[in-house]
């Protein structure tokens, strides 16, 4: 894995010039209805009523106990809103989302059959997409991403796929293979929903504070965030942290981490990272643990240090 990576040119074209990826493991709900902005406000940790008349932010829906039942890309159109989740999750997502439907003009469905995302990333994902884009007639919306590559997420009918795809190529964007696309998300730290964090994690654990706003009204599970904010000032009992892991190549993820003998969390995601020409990866540890600086040993009896 250190060498193809290494010489990957994907890798390569990501860092120096534009890359382009399908994103099959995102699903997409479209929530329509004149009532759909200030309902999703209601359920999800982010201000959405600010996106009326289009925008996107990233955001969290929550348990009542403030855990994370997924986080979510909300895409304003102006006509809709299209919700960006893990794919395995989107059917039961729409699911739970109509059951809380009641008397507000809302309509939500799992779209993910007839939408796909491409992401576009890369110094020269800005002019790779201008050039792409001539000719494509059913541009649903665009996002703009900062992390891991700037660049933008687009949302288009399933059926136009392949014709844009091939565009990207010819105007000398690279495909992005899944697996250099998980050495760059670590490399940035951001964790992945289903991997990283799951359905028993509080969104600060996982450090999504972009994912939350302070300022707006009320939504599930407000109230466990603001306690830990005011009451406990921050600390949380666990942090998501990255780790650089002293090996020759990057470990199995999901095996335990220990802190003298002593289980303290678990490696969530590990790739050998040519930016820090070293494995690296991501655990949730104890925040007795998660100190930067902190030596810590895998089960493998890899040893790692805590960098963030």
């Amino acid at each position: 894995m250190k060498s193809s990576i290494s010489n990957s040119p994907a890798y390569r074209a990501a860092r120096e010039r534009a890359v382009f990826s399908h994103r099959h493991d995102r699903g997409v709900l479209r929530v329509e209805g004149g009532d759909r902005l200030s309902w999703l406000n209601g359920l999800l940790t982010n201000d959405v009523r600010a996106l009326e008349g289009g925008g996107a932010c990233y955001a969290a829906w929550l348990t009542p106990q403030g855990r994370m039942i997924t986080d979510a890309f909300v895409v304003e159109t102006g006509t809709e809103a299209l919700l960006d989740v893990p794919a395995p999750l989107a059917a039961s997502l729409a699911g739970r989302l109509d059951q809380l439907i009641f008397t507000e003009d809302v309509r939500v469905r799992d779209a993910s059959a007839d939408v796909a995302v491409v992401e576009v990333g890369g110094p020269e994902a800005g002019a790779a997409w201008e050039t792409a884009r001539q000719g494509l007639a059913g541009l649903l919306a665009e996002r703009r991403v900062e992390r891991p590559l700037p660049g933008l997420a687009v949302y288009i009918p399933r059926a136009q796929l392949a014709g844009l795809l091939e565009s990207l190529a010819h105007a000398g964007a690279v495909p992005l293979d899944d697996e250099t696309a998980d050495v760059i998300r670590v490399e940035a730290g951001i964790p992945r929903f289903l991997v990283d964090m799951g359905e028993d994690t509080i969104p600060l654990e996982a450090r999504l504070e972009d994912a939350i706003s302070y300022t707006k009204g009320c939504y599930v599970g407000q109230e466990i965030i603001v306690r830990i904010r005011d009451r406990a000032q921050g600390r949380v009992a666990r942090r998501l942290v990255r780790l650089r892991i002293d090996a020759p190549d990057a470990p199995a993820a999901g095996q335990p981490v220990r802190l003298d003998g002593k289980t303290v969390g678990t490696l969530t995601s590990a790739v050998w990272s040519p930016q820090a020409n070293a494995p690296i990866g991501l655990a949730m540890l104890h925040r007795d643990a998660a100190a930067p600086g902190t030596r810590v040993t895998l089960e493998d009896g890899a040893v790692a240090t805590v960098e963030s």
